[in-house]
């Protein structure tokens, strides 16, 4: 092999080597290894003015697929030849030769590190990009698609939109999203747009598209978690007697279940078990644009959710003289049948209700849940059950928002310390009064 063109084994090539030695063969075999690897990989391939092939010895890596011709009848002349990883010959023409060889080295580094993309995919526009992403998201919840479509659309496309994926880089990233904080939007839109370009461009990415995601590592705003509201079971009656009839049985519901809305909207007859005073949780209604949709729950899991004897016969009574008997059909409903929408309930029932009852004002449904957490650790629920009851995915998830409502043990630990160290001190105080007495008697 020419000393020229071979190079010596580099970081990481071992796997290369061992390739290499099983294909390190003679006559027919070698012919075949030509025939099945050459051209493929974009390595271990080395061109000379009359495109003959080298063999790599053992010990030894050859650098990918590049070399450079010159055609003097051109008006650029200095032309780079190479293969690309799937083994697609690809070139591109200079005017100078300077040009030439860099371009050929920066296509030999990107080859050996793996970080080559196709130059003609690296030009297509985000608002293209944009459509062909959504297609594969078709899988997600409504509601889901909605929201990328709508920060697609008011905040991504219009800055990005006929940007190529090749043109967005790292500072255009960081630029748009103080643009965003600086137009007044919250830190919660800031970071679910910048969601939408992450998760656009990390497909771009492992698609070949680009090298690397501009936008991975930007840095958003902290979000600020909403205060949650508790009720104490005197203003949870206080809630169901005050509000407008017959959802106060919905309130008892929220407030002992621990359903999320749309669990409870979605609410039917036939998985409503009163003999067991169960109710089993396995559908969920959202509203997306005005339309509703019925579809898994939140973290796409049925559960079976418990409820005390009085929300048992509570659900009887409602049963009886609201809900027909059809096993489908939803156990709380608008007076006219059609099903609950969260923003019409509040607007319409909830904050009447909350003002009635003298609650705080800025009580939110989803409170109730909340309020059901604190009224299992009052009844010295372990965390598992309450991580079962409300439907959370994990019980990291419960920890991290209900911690503070399960006995610390953290004040005991404290006292131990400080016995710990009285014992110490104890300790080490007699042996001292001894010797002291000993030498007084002497003396």
């Amino acid at each position: 092999m020419s000393g020229a063109l071979s190079q010596p084994l580099y970081a990481g090539g071992t796997d290369r080597v061992e390739e290499f030695q099983k294909h390190a063969l003679t006559g027919r075999e070698h012919r075949e290894w030509q025939r099945d690897n050459t051209l493929v990989t974009g390595l271990g391939r080395i061109v000379r003015g009359d495109n003959t092939v080298n063999r790599p010895y053992r010990g030894e890596v050859s650098l990918p697929v590049a070399h450079i011709e010159k055609r003097p009848d051109r008006r650029k002349p200095w032309r780079v030849r190479y293969r690309d990883p799937t083994g697609r010959e690809r070139s591109r023409s200079f005017a100078r030769k300077a040009d030439a060889d860099r371009f050929m080295a920066t296509v030999q580094a990107d080859l050996i590190r793996g970080d080559w993309t196709d130059p003609r995919l690296s030009k297509t526009r985000l608002a293209e990009w944009s459509e062909r992403w959504l297609v594969t998201k078709t899988h997600l919840k409504p509601k889901t698609l909605a929201g990328y479509r709508s920060n697609l659309d008011v905040h991504v496309l219009p800055a990005f939109g006929d940007y190529q994926l090749r043109h967005i880089d790292r500072m255009a990233a960081e630029e748009w999203i103080a643009n965003l904080q600086a137009s007044g939007l919250g830190p919660s839109g800031v970071r679910q747009a910048r969601q939408v370009l992450n998760a656009m461009l990390t497909l771009a990415v492992d698609a070949g598209y680009l090298p690397m995601n501009p936008v991975d590592g930007t840095s958003t705003p902290r979000l600020s978690e909403p205060e949650m509201l508790f009720l104490d079971a005197d203003e949870v009656e206080r809630l169901a007697d005050t509000i407008r009839q017959p959802y106060g049985t919905l309130v008892y519901l929220l407030a002992y279940g621990g359903l999320r809305w749309g669990e409870a909207a979605a609410l039917r007859r036939g998985r409503c078990d009163l003999p067991h005073s169960r109710i089993e949780v396995a559908e969920s209604l959202a509203d997306v644009g005005g339309h509703l949709h019925f579809g898994p729950t939140k973290n796409h899991r049925s559960r079976i959710v418990p409820i005390p004897g009085f929300l048992r016969d509570l659900f009887a009574e409602h049963l009886d003289h609201h809900v027909s008997n059809d096993p489908e059909a939803l156990v709380f409903t608008t007076p006219t049948g059609t099903p609950l929408r969260n923003s019409n309930f509040r607007r319409q029932i909830w904050y009447q209700a909350v003002e009635e009852a003298e609650l705080p004002e800025g009580l939110r449904i989803h409170d109730l849940r909340h309020t059901c957490a604190s009224l299992l650790a009052a009844a010295d629920a372990s965390p598992k059950a309450v991580q079962h009851h409300l439907g959370h995915s994990s019980i990291t998830v419960t920890m991290d928002r209900y911690t503070h409502l399960f006995p610390s043990d953290i004040d005991a630990l404290v006292r131990r310390l400080d016995d710990i160290r009285a014992r110490n001190l104890a300790a080490q105080t007699r042996p001292n009064d001894r010797t002291r007495g000993l030498e007084l008697g002497g003396r």
